[in-house]
């Protein structure tokens, strides 16, 4: 669950315990910094809080860097309802962590789309299209939900009728002004709000749906004893735009190898587990940080970076991209690609002392971590 505390540090351990001092001189067990790729989501505090449920963001108020995708967790406790409302300038890629909710969409020229999802499925909502999020369930329904753009625009059904004036309103139905007298006219948007009771779910609501996808329950499109990754995209989800999914576990002796995506932009949510992440920026200087549950991050596109599992159990992490078909440069497989002599020249070695890199056809994306884990150095600066 998300619970609202101060602002979010982003802690990185001393895996073998080493100590350091900071520029003050003070001790530390760990190395703290604040890091421009990463927010802890457990430690923001909801921009809306209510009876029924809250919604934590992250975007480019909170990470100047992004670009092109931002990501929100939304919480609904019994009965709770994310209010019919629409997104003027991104798409909404949901996935569910728990609990089930009836997803109703309202499309161009009175199209309606209403279907269940439940833990490990996934929804997508066009942009500008009303759609509303309703826990049917008997506990608590939590979901991660990824927009196509840094600073998405919301608009609420209460606050779009409100705006109008009552006189407006009959008119759009052909009823009094005076049947519109009982609403609030006010700009207060409502966003999540209580629904009394349960009503029935329709039978076809529980059918597939072309805005529905089961991602976990899919064949995993990579699976070794490194992890694996169930994979929504275009040539798997038609109904995507601007916007796509990988749900990658990788396991206690997995990595991610060193790779970046060109062209396209990198978010993070982790779901369980403990990973490092090493991220190069332009400048030269690096980034390096333990992410682990709540945690998201963001990375601009064909910055180079890794993701290694440093805990005891499976690291999962959700990992959303501003492209529907995201491209992928390893660097298990870019090192065939130029002779020897020539990356001998690159790297300041004699080419009898380059590694016997094993020839790579198919990248591999996820592989096993045979060395031991490397302890964090100490950050330059601190």
């Amino acid at each position: 669950m998300i619970r609202p505390a101060g602002q979010a540090i982003v802690a990185i351990t001393l895996i073998m315990g080493a100590v350091e001092r900071n520029s003050k001189g003070k001790t530390m067990n760990a190395i703290e910094r604040r890091s421009k790729h990463v927010v802890s989501l457990q430690s923001q505090p909801p921009r809306f809080q209510g009876p029924k449920g809250s919604i934590t963001h992250m975007d480019a108020g909170d990470l100047p860097i992004m670009k092109r995708l931002s990501l929100r967790h939304l919480s609904l406790a019994f009965q709770g309802v994310r209010e019919p409302h629409w997104h003027a300038n991104a798409h909404e890629l949901g996935y569910c962590i728990q609990g089930e909710a009836l997803i109703t969409i309202a499309g161009n020229h009175s199209k309606r789309d209403s279907f269940v999802v439940s833990a490990g499925e996934m929804f997508f909502v066009p942009s500008g299209a009303m759609h509303s999020i309703q826990n049917i369930g008997s506990g608590s329904a939590e979901f991660v939900l990824a927009f196509s753009h840094e600073r998405p625009e919301d608009f609420g059904i209460k606050a779009a009728f409100g705006v109008m004036s009552n006189a407006v309103l009959g008119n759009a139905y052909d009823l009094p002004a005076a049947a519109f007298d009982a609403f609030d006219h006010s700009d207060a948007g409502s966003a999540i709000i209580s629904v009394n009771g349960k009503d029935g779910i329709e039978e076809q609501a529980r059918h597939i749906n072309p805005y529905k996808y089961s991602v976990e329950a899919t064949p995993p499109q990579i699976d070794s004893s490194a992890g694996s990754a169930h994979t929504t995209k275009a040539a798997l989800w038609p109904a995507l735009r601007d916007i796509a999914m990988f749900s990658v576990r990788i396991t206690d002796r997995g990595m991610r190898e060193p790779h970046w995506h060109p062209e396209t932009a990198e978010m993070g949510y982790v779901l369980s587990g403990q990973a490092r992440m090493t991220i190069l920026d332009p400048d030269g200087s690096s980034d390096t940080y333990v992410i682990g549950p709540g945690d998201a991050y963001f990375i601009p596109a064909a910055y180079p970076h890794h993701i290694e599992n440093i805990g005891s159990g499976t690291f999962h992490v959700l990992i959303f991209f501003d492209r529907t078909e995201p491209g992928d440069v390893g660097y298990r497989s870019l090192i065939n690609i130029y002779p020897r002599h020539l990356l001998a020249a690159a790297f300041g070695v004699s080419e009898d002392n380059l590694p016997d890199f094993p020839f790579t056809e198919n990248d591999p994306l996820l592989v096993p971590r045979t060395n031991p884990i490397d302890p964090v150095s100490p950050t330059p600066g601190l």
